[in-house]
């Protein structure tokens, strides 16, 4: 079964093609800096031991161009790895919100649809494009089935008391005003992972997955489900993250609405764009801040330690919450590579049984490593994550059933 993933963000898509049968990654790319003049394509090919990467600089005007560029390069007689689209067999779509309409991956429909657009105003950002990957995918690919998969859809096992907020419970049943929370695919991915690594059931443990990117969450993970999850009803909530404020205090917004005389749009970039790392520091990459913080720079060393304080707190409050943690699971850019902020993470929680091996923390590998020591009561993991393949594992669990029950 070939699966073609499409994860179609702000300003850029990312596809991959994958033979499931033996979970190989045919070919893959990006497409970055969609609406600009300075487009960059970049596509890899990996079949029959070719492995060949190109890279074109070209606008690409929209979303729409973007997956025409995609699918092309995937048929080329000179790039592509498959001689006709009709060789894909399902296409699965990365829809960051599903709101509470949708618990677990769904073929995509006109009914599909008309729910995701609904819900446009929650992910003003990435629905959209992500709905135009699916309506292109439709017309370039005739007869395919298109599959959604949610990044809000792991989080729908949260009960009431993690997902509501303390406002006037009209709002939920007017407005929907929820904590809904995101990376879904990312914590699904590396809950599984972790429960392989520790040779248990996922159903028999309880985790605490850190997905530490430009953009970061953590979630409480009990017998394979999620029960709470940092950010909430927008991905700006949580810990601070590259350029996001993470939880703030809400009277801060009209305070400074007050203060500086702009107006809720202005506001809003500040909060998504100008602040978390970046607003303590003026940078966002965790290496161009470790760099300063060792030339002395006082507020890129202050960034970190906020950062990693943040989700220390988090590993508490969650490590409460489940009563009792198997293992915390590091992931993404940050969590995967960089030790320092680990080992400031892990630090002084030797009172929830947590002590690492500082030597083993340091280490860099590109397949899942353990970094606690004998002495820890919790194994501490980290596990690269794989988004686009957990989608493609999703399309065809989906996809089995279905032919399955058409027999």
């Amino acid at each position: 079964m070939k699966i073609l993933v499409i994860n179609a963000g702000s300003s850029s898509l990312k596809y991959q093609l994958f033979n499931m049968e033996d979970t190989r990654v045919m070919a893959g790319g990006v497409l970055e800096r969609i609406g600009e003049k300075k487009g960059v394509l970049t596509h890899t090919i990996s079949i029959r031991e070719r492995e060949e990467k190109i890279v074109q600089k070209q606008e690409i005007k929209n979303h729409k161009l973007a997956m025409h560029l995609a699918i092309s390069m995937i048929v080329d007689p000179k790039h592509g790895v498959i001689n006709d689209i009709s060789q894909i067999d399902a296409v699965g779509h990365r829809v960051v919100q599903g709101g509470e309409a949708f618990g677990s991956a769904t073929f995509i429909d006109d009914t599909v649809k008309k729910a995701i657009r609904s819900n446009n105003p929650l992910a003003p950002l990435h629905n959209p494009p992500n709905l135009i990957g699916i309506e292109v995918s439709e017309e370039l690919l005739p007869g395919i089935p298109n599959i959604a998969i949610f990044d809000t859809e792991f989080h729908q096992t949260m009960p009431p008391k993690a997902f509501l907020y303390a406002l006037p419970y009209e709002f939920y049943t007017k407005f929907k005003v929820r904590k809904y929370g995101f990376h879904g695919t990312s914590h699904k991915y590396i809950s599984h992972q972790a429960a392989q690594l520790l040779k248990k059931d996922i159903e028999t443990v309880n985790l605490i997955t850190i997905h530490l990117g430009n953009g970061c969450s953590i979630s409480a993970v009990e017998k394979g489900k999620c029960i709470d999850t940092s950010m909430g009803m927008t991905p700006l909530a949580g810990v601070m993250m590259g350029t996001r404020a993470g939880d703030i205090d809400p009277a801060i917004i009209g305070y400074l609405l007050e203060q500086t005389g702009m107006d809720i749009k202005e506001l809003d970039r500040v909060l998504n764009k100008k602040s978390g790392l970046k607003g303590i520091c003026g940078m966002n990459d965790m290496r161009d801040i470790h760099d300063a913080s060792q030339k002395g720079d006082p507020n890129a060393a202050l960034a970190v330690d906020m950062f990693c304080y943040q989700i220390k707190k988090y590993i508490g409050a969650y490590a409460a919450a489940l009563g009792k943690v198997d293992a915390i699971v590091f992931s993404a850019g940050v969590g995967e590579n960089d030790g320092l902020v680990r080992a400031k993470i892990c630090n002084k929680l030797s009172n929830l049984g947590i002590r690492i091996d500082t030597k083993k923390n340091l280490s860099k590998q590109p397949k899942p490593f353990s970094l606690h020591s004998p002495a820890s009561n919790v194994e501490v993991w980290v596990v690269p994550t794989n988004e686009e393949f957990q989608i493609a594992k999703e399309v065809k669990k989906i996809m089995t059933c279905s032919n399955q029950n058409r027999k």
